[in-house]
């Protein structure tokens, strides 16, 4: 018997493990999240599919620590400075959206939904109007939106989402028991209850701070890393389940103890240590969710669930535009924030069963509800590419409020494009050899600050080609387009090669697939933006190695023109072609143990699109 058990467990690791692994190829090879394959996958493994796991509610008990992992991770994060410099866009932009979506998705349940009551309705509306975190990132990274004013605002709300989660999870008992009838409840026994949580979270503080710190200490100087790694358990466990004696929610036990070590010098070693176990419970969790997917009440209601699913997306997109239409500089990009903003967040996923076991929710509305979060993840992807698409559409006729499109005294010698951090490097040299320099930008802020430096830019959109006109690029010597998105950089050349033939390009690259693509339309020069940097620091890396000078010029000369030789092969033969057909540059004359050439091996890896080739 004992033997059939440790098979049983077994297989059953296995199959999470074989689960998991399949369900990042597969959503990676869709473009989709992990999280839909691990829901995917979690529904296929279930009750109600394969039937490998029969009672996903002992995986959910188990899978439960991955979130209460995942908010001690965001405790981590949450250092006072970081919040500080965001304030205005967190407890801002961040409290408007969840406090205006989560009522609207409110009215809509309560008067749509299957007899909710307030209660009910409020925790529908609270948990669908979180964003998907990790849904989010991953849409943002795609589209290089962390670095546009619109992604940085996103995230803003991503961060106080992840904020409010912990009164999130303190407010739900409180609806059960206004909703508790025949339930006695007298002042003392509440301020006893008050008092008893608070000295638990003067705990948690007074521990974390004078006491983790030196313990931390102890255990690096001893050099033992299973140590490390057992103590931050015990930090997020030990924390967690202080909380849930005292009648609080094991998350917020760990934020409190994440929030306490933030400014800690062991954050970034502690936050290590848990993340692989961070990630697999996650997995397991958003499995479980799968698995809890009742098919019976999707199929049976799948009308109900399309149309509640679009509802949810819709409003919710309506009052995220709604709240950041205020704030953004342009209408397209109020379009693409409430875009990738429109999943449903992992945290309703938390909220759902809690709202279950306090009797907020039954258990067919609570079904209902998981089912239209999972629905709304899968919807993710495909509303961000069409509100990309309307976005790109609203970029050209959009004109900036607060800034004005006057290039009166524009007559520069040359024409920059894009003032960011490339940009401004680029400017520098052309305004220290004394060159009039024309610069134009779309970022409002950036042209103000650069104004307090004493450097005049004109605000204009460089893909809009009376701008280009306007800005001088039919008389400019050399336009250099220093623009940090590979789709801008294309549009504006391509509206210059076609507008203005005679004009010298000189373009900023993003990788090596781009430099290609650059070279085909005929630019007169490009360069990938981490090329020479890199190169750089290889030289000072041999050098702090003790190579020799001559030796590392040689080294880094050796390859540039390596690169340069395979950039010339792959624009005729195709970014796959064989570095081995390729004619061998002179050798060097420095010793072979010093500097030996590149083996074929090592030129197919550099030859090939990867970080390695930028």
């Amino acid at each position: 018997m004992q033997h059939g058990e440790d098979i049983g467990f077994l297989f059953s690791a296995l199959s999470f493990l074989v689960a998991a692994v399949g369900a990042v190829i597969v959503s990676k090879r869709l473009g989709l999240s992990p999280i839909v394959g691990y829901l995917f996958v979690g529904i296929v493994i279930g009750p109600f599919g394969l039937g490998v796991f029969r009672d996903p509610h002992r995986v959910f008990t188990l899978a439960e620590i991955g979130i209460v992992m995942l908010l001690f991770v965001i405790g981590l994060e949450m250092q006072l400075s970081r919040i500080f410099a965001l304030r205005f866009a967190i407890f801002g932009l961040g409290a408007a959206q969840l406090f205006l979506t989560g009522l609207g998705i409110g009215i809509l349940v309560y008067y749509g939904g299957e007899s909710f009551d307030w209660r009910a309705s409020t925790v529908a509306g609270l948990a669908l109007a979180l964003s998907a975190t990790s849904i989010a990132l991953q849409l943002l990274g795609e589209r290089n939106g962390l670095s546009q004013p619109y992604g940085q605002r996103a995230f803003a709300v991503l961060l106080f989402q992840d904020i409010a989660v912990v009164p999130l999870l303190a407010l739900l008992p409180l609806l059960a028991t206004s909703g508790a009838a025949g339930e006695e409840h007298t002042l003392l026994g509440d301020l006893s209850r008050v008092a008893l949580i608070a000295a638990a979270i003067g705990v948690v503080v007074l521990v974390g701070r004078y006491v983790l710190t030196p313990l931390f200490r102890v255990l690096a100087q001893s050099g033992a890393r299973e140590a490390m790694t057992a103590a931050a358990l015990l930090v997020v466990l030990g924390a967690g389940t202080l909380m849930l004696e005292v009648g609080m929610s094991m998350a917020l036990g760990a934020f409190l103890a994440g929030v306490v070590l933030s400014e800690s010098s062991f954050r970034h070693e502690i936050e290590a240590n848990i993340d692989a176990f961070r990630g697999l419970l996650l997995a397991l969790f958003f499995m479980s969710v799968g698995m809890a997917v009742d098919l019976n009440v999707v199929l049976e209601n799948a009308p109900r669930l399309i149309g509640a699913t679009l509802l949810v997306t819709l409003v919710k997109a309506v009052f995220v535009w709604a709240v950041f239409r205020a704030s953004c500089k342009t209408e397209s990009e109020a379009v693409r924030s409430a875009s990738v903003l429109t999943p449903a967040g992992e945290f309703s996923f938390v909220l759902f069963p809690i709202g279950l076991s306090l009797g907020l929710l039954t258990q067919h509305q609570t079904d209902m509800l998981v089912a239209v979060a999972v629905m709304t993840m899968l919807l993710g992807p495909p509303v961000a590419a069409l509100g990309e698409r309307l976005a790109r559409r609203l970029d050209v006729p959009a004109e900036e409020p607060g800034a004005e499109e006057d290039f009166s005294g524009a007559n520069g010698s040359v024409l920059v494009v894009g003032f960011g951090r490339f940009g401004q490097i680029v400017s520098q040299c052309l305004l220290a050899q004394g060159m009039e320099v024309t610069i134009i930008d779309n970022d409002v802020e950036m042209i103000q600050s650069a104004g307090r430096f004493g450097f005049r830019i004109y605000y204009g959109d460089g893909t809009r080609l009376d701008v280009l006109r306007a800005a001088g690029a039919e008389r400019a010597r050399v336009i250099a387009i220093c623009v940090d998105r590979r789709e801008t950089t294309d549009r504006i050349v391509d509206i210059l090669s076609t507008n203005v033939p005679g004009a010298r390009l000189h373009v900023r690259s993003y990788d090596r697939v781009h430099t290609l693509a650059l070279q085909a339309k005929g630019v007169d020069y490009e360069i990938r933006e981490t090329f020479e940097s890199a190169l750089a620091f290889g030289f000072a890396t041999l050098r702090a190695a003790d190579v020799d000078v001559e030796t590392a010029e040689s080294v880094v000369a050796e390859v540039r023109v390596r690169d340069r030789e395979r950039l010339v092969r792959q624009a005729v033969e195709g970014i796959d072609a064989i570095p081995g057909r390729t004619v061998e540059p002179e050798p060097l004359s420095t010793p072979a143990k010093t500097a030996r050439p590149l083996n074929p091996e090592a030129e197919d890896v550099l030859g090939h699109e990867t970080e390695f080739s930028s």
